[in-house]
């Protein structure tokens, strides 16, 4: 092999060195843009959560999976007919989901060990409905 053949093989690589060592000495801002994103993110959408599932009589298992997160726009304002306020509400909730089954570790032997959860596939802005979403106020 030609020394002119094997440095051509080192150039890809090089560029490659090059690009991530300028990209670390880059501002912080490039860093914050996307926590500032998220703080000024208004709407609702599919984000990656970790929770740990656990029931009575068996030990707790820590599941990531997908839920909705986000903010929605709402409103009150008063009016002079009962019930003195019009009001909308919303909240970033399941709009399509898919159910997985788990086995819980170390469960009693009279303890059934599955465990489902919902896995978010699509989420929106909607009226809360405490079938899928854990709410003060339901329809």
């Amino acid at each position: 092999m030609t020394l002119q053949k094997k440095m051509s093989q080192w150039r890809p690589g090089l560029v490659l060195c090059w690009l991530l060592f300028w990209i670390s000495f880059q501002p912080d801002s490039l860093h914050r843009a996307s926590a500032v994103n998220l703080r000024r993110f208004i709407g609702c959408a599919v984000r990656e959560f970790t929770f740990l599932a656990k029931k009575p009589g068996c030990g707790g298992l820590h599941i990531t999976t997908d839920a909705c997160w986000g903010r929605c726009e709402t409103w009150e304002k008063p009016v002079l007919d009962p019930p003195f306020i019009e009001s909308y509400q919303r909240v970033c909730t399941y709009n399509e989901t898919r159910l997985v089954t788990v086995k819980l570790p170390n469960c009693l032997p009279n303890v059934d060990p599955m465990y489902t959860y919902p896995v978010a596939l699509r989420c929106d802005c909607d009226v809360c409905l405490t079938s899928t979403t854990e709410c003060i106020t339901s329809v």
